[in-house]
């Protein structure tokens, strides 16, 4: 069999996802490719081993026969016979556009078959010239949307989802750890900060003087290239192009150089400003007294000489931690086992592939004590909204399975869209009957900044509405915040109870972490939800708590640490 991850299949399920979509398929046929990509990144397992293993693929959520088969030909040969056949079809580079604000599958597919453009470079060169706007359905604040979005990609160097970096990072983690002699191995740089994307990874090793990490670490299979390669560190791509950076550090010197490369710059500018006024140097060798290493071994000797708290790495971007840490006020920050709840939660009702059931039992067997269902509201028919009978038939469904479900509580909820004048999608007398009422903004993204304000500060202002979900509707790497004055979003939640959500889906990741302290600072609740569409997406709660504690939140601030009672209780207007 080839040696393949589960990131590749998916990888390669998502092509084929893409080259549909492009070629106008039905759309039912694309979702279930992108579920199956879904399932085989969350389910944990590793699907090469599994089909050796000669387990049943279709008892994972959203894999049939047909979906089966194709994971066992990827696992196989590095492909499958359908995708080939689309790629001469429809070119696979055309798949790439559709990273570009603006682009949808639609649109890329009408830039293909009018203009014959097939990459980035034509597009650019199309927009330049005005092709692109004389196109119907594009115009020219489209092509100029266009023409930033691509004049920002040539500018910015790649970056990855901190989701698509881990499994890369852990899996060569585990990987140096088996190499003779090797001690210590810490991923550092931006993934030990868990920012939501990363630009490569930095890995630190300590090793026996006689062994050879090196080595070992060039030979990782996952290599494309070998960039560089020295006695104590190396530079190395990965197939998927993420650069990766490792050196092999003195144990002396461990504690400092992880202090170092975990960063960020600014951060570590301001530890040497403290540093240099007591007449220390800090590097990442150590702490120096003139020539004498004073400390260094252990990463908190370097916080602890300089006289401050242990500044956990998600803080360290020199945004007050080091004052904090000065002054003994650094935030008790939330961890995951802080959670009790999720309080959105998708299921096959509308777009969601599990039952109610099986979303519920997932949770408990998580440690969660309570989820709430909040499918989809009629108006966004692709995801087979529900409408007020729907709703109230699955109101029903929820009652009956919390007197059969022992220690744990469904929530009734809905995901209400925003409509474009701010009123919600359902009437107020069927909402009034939900746990709770989750509003997002799922259409119309280019209103105006005064229209889109207005708009969500109208629909803050029912007060049956309970939480607004991914306040910014950013996608991250591929669409940007909608025009918003988050300022007056945070303010009208704090005069009238709403709940703002820090979507842990790692392409959502919104709040982003700036937002979610002014939030803090404004006393504002949050809630932290997986958007959760599987029973495996629940584990993203891993990173809604990384973003969470990147903006400085403490479980007193999180509304779905609280028990349920009690949750409930906060969340009445």
């Amino acid at each position: 069999m080839m040696q393949v991850e589960n990131s590749d299949i998916a990888e390669l399920l998502e092509e084929m996802a893409d080259l549909l979509e492009i070629d106008g398929a039905n759309p039912f046929r694309v979702r279930a490719y992108r579920n199956a990509a879904r399932t085989l990144l969350d389910i944990g397992k590793d699907v090469r081993e599994m089909i050796e293993a000669g387990e049943d693929l279709t008892k994972l959520p959203g894999i049939g026969k047909d979906l089966a088969q194709k994971i066992q030909e990827i696992v196989e040969t590095g492909t499958f016979s359908d995708l080939e056949e689309m790629r001469k079809k429809v070119p696979r580079e055309l798949t790439e556009l559709l990273d570009i604000a603006g682009l949808g599958p639609k649109r890329v597919g009408a830039l293909y078959r009018t203009l014959g453009i097939t990459n980035s470079e034509q597009l650019l060169k199309a927009c330049k010239e005005g092709k692109v706007s004389q196109l119907p359905g594009f115009g020219k604040k489209t092509e100029a949307k266009i023409l930033e979005a691509l004049q920002t990609k040539f500018t910015t160097t790649q970056r990855f989802l901190i989701a698509e970096a881990a499994p890369y990072a852990e899996a060569l983690k585990s990987y140096l750890l088996e190499a003779d002699g090797v001690k210590q191995v810490v991923v550092a740089g931006s993934y030990r900060r868990r920012k939501e994307t990363v630009g490569d990874l930095d890995i630190l090793v300590t090793a026996d003087p006689e062994s050879n990490p090196v080595d070992y670490f060039v030979r990782f299979p996952r290599v494309r290239d070998i960039l560089a390669k020295g006695s104590t560190k190396a530079s190395i791509v990965l197939k998927n192009g993420m650069q990766v950076d490792m050196r092999v550090v003195e144990e002396e010197s461990f504690g400092a150089c992880l202090h170092y490369f975990t960063g960020s710059k600014a951060h570590n500018i301001a530890i040497r400003k403290i540093a240099q006024k007591m007449g220390l140097k800090i590097n990442e060798y150590g702490i120096f007294r003139g020539e004498e290493r004073i400390a260094g071994e252990e990463e908190g000797s370097v916080f602890e000489i300089l006289g401050l708290d242990y500044i956990q790495p998600e803080l360290r971007e020199d945004r007050g931690e080091v004052e904090a840490a000065a002054a003994g006020k650094l935030p008790d920050l939330i961890t995951l086992e802080d959670l009790k709840g999720d309080l959105h939660v998708h299921t096959s009702y509308t777009d969601g592939n599990a039952t109610i059931k099986a979303m519920a039992e997932e949770a408990k067997a998580l440690g969660l004590k309570y989820i709430a269902i909040a499918d989809h509201s009629r108006r966004l028919r692709i995801a087979n909204g529900l409408d007020s009978s729907n709703l109230l038939k699955q109101v029903e469904e929820i009652d009956k399975l919390n007197s059969e479900i022992k220690g744990f509580t469904i929530l009734k909820a809905i995901e209400v869209d925003i409509l474009e004048d701010g009123s919600l999608d359902l009437p107020d007398d069927v909402l009034k009957r939900l746990d709770l009422v989750v509003g997002a903004v799922h259409s119309k993204f280019n209103l105006s900044k005064e229209k889109q304000t207005a708009r969500i500060l109208r629909a803050m202002e029912n007060p049956h509405l309970s939480i607004l979900a991914h306040p910014t509707g950013r996608i991250l790497l591929k669409r940007d915040p909608y025009d918003l004055d988050v300022d007056a979003v945070i303010n009208m939640a704090r005069e009238t109870g709403v709940v703002l959500e820090l979507n842990a889906n790692p392409y959502r990741l919104d709040l982003n972490d700036v937002y979610c302290r002014q939030a803090k600072e404004a006393g504002v609740k949050i809630a932290i939800n997986t958007d959760a569409h599987s029973p495996a997406e629940f584990l993203n709660l891993f990173w809604g708590i990384g973003q969470a504690r990147r903006g400085w939140l403490e479980p007193k601030d999180v509304l779905n640490t609280l028990p349920v009672k009690k949750m409930l209780k906060a969340l009445k207007r």
